[in-house]
């Protein structure tokens, strides 16, 4: 079953952010750093889905150069799959661009990938494996 596992927003400061989502009294999780990806994050659970808050570690990350491009805001879509080596190998059949040919491993041990806006209408789109945790 696919659904939402979370939208990535850019900020500068993970604490910032971190602020208005615990003045309104929802669970923040404990900061993590991805050196692969050079961000630290945290996760706010909203419902079934989370806001997944990435603050850049490095001024030559990913994220560090969306935020000097387009500034602080929504920077992905993430789409939990049950299986995603046969999500990938289905889109790479189809032709669909990616952003890299191999799966990744990323917080919380989840193994991901990103879709190419050029092959969405124009969103970062991430493929999430469904945890055990998370089925």
């Amino acid at each position: 079953m696919f659904s939402i596992d979370h939208l990535g927003i850019a900020v500068k400061s993970l604490a910032a952010a971190k602020s208005i989502y615990e003045k309104l009294g929802m669970s923040v999780s404990a900061e993590e750093t991805v050196e692969a990806e050079q961000v630290r994050l945290a996760m706010v659970l909203v419902g079934e889905s989370r806001l997944e808050l990435l603050e850049p570690t490095s001024e030559d990350s990913t994220i560090a150069k969306f935020i000097a491009k387009r500034g602080e805001g929504l920077h992905h879509v993430s789409l939990r799959v049950p299986d995603l080596a046969a999500a990938v190998a289905k889109l790479k059949a189809d032709g669909v661009r990616l952003v890299s040919e191999t799966i990744k491993t990323g917080a919380g041990g989840h193994r991901y990938i990103f879709v190419h806006p050029a092959s969405t209408g124009g969103v970062l789109l991430e493929l999430v494996e469904a945890s055990e945790s998370r089925k």
